[in-house]
């Protein structure tokens, strides 16, 4: 039997049924709707407007960007790992001997990107605009160690973390209310070089590789203004990317090779920063 919307009890019920189903609950609640195909362009948009609303809200002007592995341990956990596999004598395989000694290795990476956020930190700690605050993916690794660096210094930093299939959790070194979690790497990426006044490579894979070779296109392209984008670990980079050899196969322009620089250690990244703005930083715009 139908209901009667002129009965009042019956009335009540089917007011309470339509008021119960989806359609009539607000847009921005109703989570099935916000996650569906049709509303991605809304969920691009409020990607890009939440951080901007915390960063202006803390006063994050500039940013240097630090990319590398989330691979990378500190050195005393590494060489913690390596005394065990060591201690297990025969029981251990030769590769797991050569893994943990290739993770003792490239930890000295960790104290350069602690050491190189630090140093450039503490210069601007104090400024109150908050220019040049350390920018990472916010996850572990060598972005943790940069995030360290600036909490060594007493700066604030930013971490721009991303959905993965394996939750990634944001290192305990970034800023409260800096920390962003985004869906699309799109956007997150477009939050990286936005207020970026320059960019520091530490070995990595295929994240540091995508987020590296994008800076450098739109450098190139013209897209985004000149920075300096500094490469630290010679032995990794020239053994990872063979530059030279785009270059002479046509791919390359020569001039590509000035838009980054390949560098050894934190000093030297610092060096070459430095250069580039001739002590002119606070006074110029971001790029873009």
């Amino acid at each position: 039997m139908t209901p009667d919307p002129d009965d009042e009890n019956e009335r009540a019920a089917l007011v309470a049924r339509i008021k119960e189903h989806a359609s009539y609950r607000l847009a921005y609640e109703d989570g099935s709707f916000l996650e569906s195909d049709a509303v991605r362009g809304v969920r691009l948009e409020l990607e890009f407007l939440k951080p901007e609303e915390y960063l202006a809200e803390h006063g994050v002007r500039s940013t240097i960007v630090v990319f590398g592995s989330s691979h990378v341990l500190p050195p005393q956990v590494a060489r913690a790992r390596l005394d065990a596999v060591l201690e297990r004598g025969s029981r251990a395989s030769a590769a797991e001997v050569a893994a943990a000694r290739k993770a003792l290795e490239y930890s000295a990476y960790y104290d350069e990107a602690r050491r190189f956020a630090e140093r450039m930190s503490r210069r601007f700690a104090g400024n109150g605009q908050r220019d040049f605050v350390v920018a990472t993916g916010g996850g572990p690794g060598l972005m943790e160690a940069a995030n360290r660096g600036a909490y060594d210094a007493g700066a604030a930093s930013v971490g721009l973390n991303i959905e993965l299939p394996e939750e990634q959790d944001p290192n305990p070194y970034v800023t409260p209310g800096l920390s962003f979690r985004f869906r699309y790497f799109g956007l997150r990426k477009m939050h990286f070089l936005l207020r970026a006044r320059a960019l520091v490579a530490f070995p990595g894979g295929f994240g540091t590789f995508d987020e590296l070779f994008e800076a450098l296109t739109l450098v190139q392209t013209n897209k985004i203004g000149r920075i300096p984008i500094v490469l630290v670990g010679s032995a990794f980079w020239r053994r990872a990317v063979d530059f030279d050899f785009l270059v002479a196969e046509g791919m390359l322009a020569p001039a590509d090779l000035e838009l980054f620089s390949v560098v050894e250690t934190a000093e030297d990244a610092i060096s070459t920063i430095d250069a580039f703005y001739a002590g002119t930083v606070l006074h110029r715009e971001p790029p873009g």
